[in-house]
């Protein structure tokens, strides 16, 4: 665990996987064809506060969907890509862009399709029913399911790491 919060303390950047990881991987399709997910809202809470202590996020997800358009819009996450099937151009357009090297960012998934990111993150982190190979890649696995809290794990161990979670959680004790 040592090893991984170091890592966590340069993180300046934390991307997340959609399906799987900020939801259980289900999708519901009504008779209409629209889609619906259910996004966890202490998930969303863990990600406002870790921007709020200056912390980037992104979205890369391999569908492309209305609701997690609105979603992310909900949250102020500005770095949304979707429909990536293969992820690795958009985290090279997305480092890039923010000017921040790959070790400095940390990268959240739950099956295959994540790994050749997870592979070039600093710190390559998935969900606790993520895919075999995949919890064999990373540094860290939450102790949540996606969906189900571990979004909210992985920001505030990074907050944790950067000596912010204290200092974060007091403020809703004023």
């Amino acid at each position: 665990m040592l090893e991984t919060l170091e890592k966590a303390r340069c993180i300046k950047l934390a991307i997340f996987d959609v399906d799987g990881v900020l939801t259980s991987g289900g999708i519901q399709i009504g008779d209409d064809g629209q889609e619906y997910k259910t996004f966890n809202s202490k998930d969303g809470h863990g990600m406002k506060m870790l921007q709020g202590i200056g912390v980037k996020i992104a979205i890369i997800t391999g569908r492309a969907s209305k609701v997690v358009g609105h979603r992310m819009t909900d949250l102020g996450i500005e770095y949304v890509y979707q429909g990536r099937r293969n992820k690795l151009p958009a985290f090279e357009e997305l480092l890039e862009r923010l000017a921040i090297p790959a070790e400095q960012t940390a990268y959240v998934g739950d099956d295959v399709v994540d790994l050749p990111v997870m592979t070039r993150v600093g710190l390559a982190i998935c969900v606790q029913d993520a895919h075999p190979l995949v919890k064999r890649h990373a540094h860290w696995i939450t102790a949540s399911a996606g969906g189900n809290g571990a979004a909210r794990e992985v920001c505030e161990m990074i907050m944790d790491a950067q000596g912010a979670l204290n200092r974060v959680l007091d403020e809703y004790l004023k």
